[in-house]
């Protein structure tokens, strides 16, 4: 259960972030900095890096308007201009969500920018990196007490972080021009447009903008590659753990889950406009904690609980559609909108983060193995060949005997290879069509920095849980005491942040080359831990095991294996 191990490991975040040390900038004496965008000033503060030298932080700028009441779950507005200067010393409120244990209230009015910038000079014309957080579509924020600038703004770029509406404020679909869906993504969007319109005044150049994600955040990204909404706002992209192709990334059914989602809260009906009017009449934070209480028994077996995700929209006369064709189509037939340089990868160990639930629900895989076999292929093919391919993932995984609790590594493979590594694989090789400039990795590190999997009970395993890897990108409270007190992890955050700064700034993470491009006939990678070398077909005989399901499946758009 994925988002609820995220939520909960968020949770403790949080609270050792307030209970044990402070990674908030420390405020210099100096002058507060103001800075003018599009609709009024901004007082910001004085902050200092890990490092010792001084940035500029402005927190909490609206980038636009939450539509609430009657508008509720429609396409953002343009933000208010005010009056005066606005205080962007403090984070904007989160979005209203769960994080389990508990919900967390914030406002609908929700949609702000951060910047961390070394320099406000127009002139600057610093590369920008924008980060698009994950969370399942259901939780998390762009606040910097998870994602503190420190370690990349050191290499001269300048770091944003953004909010969205999340769950069903944010991607609810009643397939209807007042809710088409992907009112969130719409929200990415006017972020986007905001960095293009003023991070000029902060010193940014709006002609070199990198979108990064991880896992959902992942999947956003490249959403956006695909959005003709999203189109010349952004010219590289990084994609951490996540493709819009990914069984988990894309909506199905959403019109009768929102039906579903209405009946848990107590409105029992099949009138969308009555549905729509009582969704409108709730307080936000009753419109959380509604994936796993509106799962079918198929879904709760056989993918990840996210839901409330990104749809293909319907198209409706005078309404702006973020995705109106199928993500996979749109990228085998090179219907890219936004054709950039991209660099994408996945952590060795993704499925260690779901581990535990497999053993715990361990009968229910051995009795029914084909809720290995992904959603995307359940949906083509007949019960008898579903039973079939379930089996023959089960014996080529454990064997001919059953799984047992003593093979989590075995366990771990598996949920890696069906919901990252495959599709990462197929997503990489599509792409390669654009002739644009292509970078796969595979993340190994293995070090104290690894805090997912340290707080996992599966901690013994091999290889990078997860959203391990953003704790070598990104400074806060769990990374603090073994960054600070190991030089070897120093080197490591370094060495990691250069490759992205670099990309970020060209293209190209590596100026000597030494990363090659990924191409369809080598499958080049770079192996990205502590003997960090050049690889060929990462997991080959697993993606080559699951590519032949999917092509005895029917199932266009595979990866070409000789």
């Amino acid at each position: 259960m994925v988002y609820v191990v995220l939520a909960k490991f968020l949770f403790i975040l949080i609270m050792v972030h307030y209970c044990e040390c402070d990674t908030q900038p420390n405020m210099s004496d100096n002058t507060n900095p103001i800075v003018a965008v599009k609709t009024g000033k901004l007082r910001g503060t004085i902050a200092t890096l890990i490092d010792g030298s001084t940035y500029y932080s402005f927190k909490g700028i609206p980038y636009a308007k939450a539509p609430t009441r009657e508008r509720r779950f429609q396409a953002p507005l343009p933000p208010k201009p005010w009056d005066g200067i606005r205080d962007a010393i403090d984070h904007g409120p989160v979005c209203p969500q769960y994080d389990n244990p508990d919900l967390i209230e914030g406002s609908e009015d929700c949609l702000f920018v951060n910047v961390y910038t070394k320099s406000i000079d127009p002139k600057a014309n610093i590369p920008v990196m924008v980060y698009i957080h994950g969370g399942s579509y259901s939780s998390g924020s762009g606040n910097n007490d998870t994602y503190n600038p420190d370690f990349l703004i050191q290499h001269n770029v300048i770091l944003v972080t953004i909010n969205y509406r999340l769950e069903l404020l944010g991607f609810l679909c009643l397939d209807t021009p007042e809710v088409p869906g992907n009112a969130g993504m719409k929200d990415q969007v006017f972020a986007l447009r905001w960095v293009k319109e003023n991070i000029v005044q902060f010193g940014g150049n709006p002609n070199s903008v990198t979108i990064f994600g991880e896992s959902s955040g992942a999947s956003s990204v490249t959403y956006h590659m695909l959005s003709p909404m999203s189109k010349g706002l952004f010219h590289r992209v990084i994609a951490q753990s996540g493709t819009a192709i990914h069984d988990w990334t894309i909506g199905r059914d959403s019109k009768e889950r929102a039906f579903k989602a209405g009946k848990v809260l107590g409105k029992n009906t099949r009138n969308t406009k009555e549905l729509l009017d009582f969704f409108r009449s709730l307080n936000p934070t009753q419109l959380t904690n509604l994936t796993e209480r509106t799962l079918s028994y198929d879904e709760r077996y056989r993918g990840l609980l996210e839901t409330f995700v990104p749809v293909i929209e319907t198209k409706f006369k005078g309404v702006e559609a973020f995705l109106d064709k199928s993500p996979i189509e749109m990228l085998a037939k090179g219907k890219v909108r936004s054709k950039v340089p991209l660099m994408i990868g996945y952590n060795s160990a993704e499925g260690l983060i779901i581990v535990d639930d497999r053993v715990n629900n361990i009968e229910i895989y051995n009795q029914n193995p084909s809720f290995f076999v992904p959603k995307e292929i359940e949906e083509m093919v007949s019960e008898e060949s579903l039973k079939e391919f379930g089996k023959r993932a089960k014996s080529f995984y454990f064997g001919l005997n059953n799984i047992t609790k003593d093979e989590p590594q075995t366990i771990e493979m598996i949920n890696s290879d069906i919901f990252f590594i495959y599709n990462t694989h197929r997503f990489a090789h599509l792409y390669t069509s654009t002739n644009q400039p292509l970078y796969m990795y595979r993340f190994n590190y293995d070090t104290e920095l690894n805090i997912i999997k340290i707080f996992s009970k599966y901690n013994f395993l091999k290889g990078a849980c997860h959203a391990d890897d953003l704790f070598y990108i990104f400074y806060n409270s769990f990374n603090k005491k073994a960054y600070e007190q190991q030089e070897r992890l120093r080197k490591i955050v370094f060495d990691i942040t250069s490759l992205w700064a670099n990309f970020a700034k060209t293209g190209n993470p590596t100026p000597d080359n030494t990363w090659r491009p990924f191409t369809p006939e080598g499958k080049e990678y770079l192996k990205l831990e502590e003997n960090k070398r050049m690889g060929t077909f990462a997991e080959k005989d697993r993606v080559k095991f699951w590519n032949q399901i999917y092509k005895e499946a029917n199932l266009p758009y595979i990866i070409n294996i000789d």
